[in-house]
C-alpha cells in the first residue's frame, strides 16, 4: 500500500501535466511525444472543483479494509474542499465505458449498482498552515446524533457515517478555504459511505515530523484515528 500511494501520486502528477490547456497555436502531435514536450498552459485539473474521486485497480478495490482504500486515495491525491470518495469494486470501469457507447442505460445501471462502492467524503482546506492552528469547526448530524468539534492543522479525523446524506455545517477560520472562498461557511448535505467522513487538516502537502520517533508516532496516530487497521484508539 505504501508503494501504491507513491505510484498513484506520481501518476496523478503526470495526468495533471498532460491535461493542460495549450497557449497560442495548437500543434499536432502524437500521444507518445505529448508526455515529453513541455507544457505552456495550465492544468485543467482543479482539485477544488473535483467532486468525486474513484479509485480503480486491485490494490484499492481489494484492500483488506475499505478504510485503507480511503487512506490511499486521500494520501495520494490530496483532495481539496469537499470530495466524495469511491472505488471500482470489480474493475469494470474500462469495460463499462465501452458498453456505454452501445447501451448507455445498462452501463449506468451496472456502474451504480455493482461497480461503484461509495466510501464517504473527505473535507480538507486547500493550503498549508502553522502547526496546531485552528482550521475549522464542524457540526455533522448523523442519525439524530450531532458530531461537532474543531479541526487543527495536522489533524486527521474519521466520523463513521453509513451510506446516505447528512446535515453538515463547516465554519472555517478567516484565512481558510474549504472550497467556497476564505472564511466562507458551508451548510448543506454531505455523503457518508462504507467508511464515513474524513476531516483532513494535514494541509495539501503532508508535513511529517522531523524527529524519527515523532514521525512514527504521527503516522501511527493517523492510522488509529482513521481505523486503518482496526486498532483501538
Amino acid at each position: 500500500q505504501a508503494l501504491a500511494r507513491e505510484a498513484l501520486r506520481l501518476s496523478f502528477i503526470q495526468h495533471k501535466e498532460f491535461a493542460v490547456s495549450l497557449k497560442g497555436v495548437q500543434k499536432k502531435r502524437t500521444i507518445s511525444d505529448t508526455f515529453d514536450q513541455s507544457m505552456s498552459g495550465e492544468t485543467l485539473v482543479d482539485m477544488m472543483k473535483l467532486n468525486l474521486l474513484v479509485g480503480s485497480g486491485g490494490v484499492l478495490s481489494h484492500a483488506p479494509r475499505r478504510n485503507q482504500a480511503v487512506r490511499m486515495l486521500v494520501d495520494s491525491f490530496l483532495p481539496e474542499g469537499i470530495t466524495e470518495l469511491a472505488v471500482d469494486s470489480i474493475f469494470m470501469m474500462p469495460q463499462l465505458g465501452i458498453l456505454s457507447t452501445f447501451h448507455e442505460k445498462a452501463a449506468l445501471e451496472v456502474f451504480n449498482k455493482d461497480c461503484l462502492i461509495k466510501l464517504g467524503t473527505c473535507i480538507s482546506p486547500c493550503d498549508n498552515y502553522k502547526k496546531n492552528k485552528i482550521l475549522f469547526k464542524y457540526s455533522i448530524t448523523i442519525n439524530e446524533v450531532v458530531h461537532e468539534g474543531i479541526v487543527n492543522y495536522g489533524d486527521l479525523i474519521l466520523i463513521p457515517a453509513q451510506l446516505g446524506k447528512y446535515s453538515c455545517i463547516i465554519k472555517p477560520e478567516n484565512n481558510v478555504d474549504i472550497g467556497f472562498g476564505k472564511g466562507n461557511n458551508y451548510e448543506g448535505m454531505i455523503h457518508g459511505g462504507e467508511v464515513g467522513i474524513i476531516l483532513d487538516g494535514r494541509g495539501r502537502k503532508i508535513n511529517f515530523e522531523e524527529n524519527q520517533n515523532d514521525r512514527v508516532n504521527q503516522i501511527i496516530n493517523w492510522s488509529v484515528k482513521t481505523n486503518e487497521y482496526n486498532e483501538e484508539a
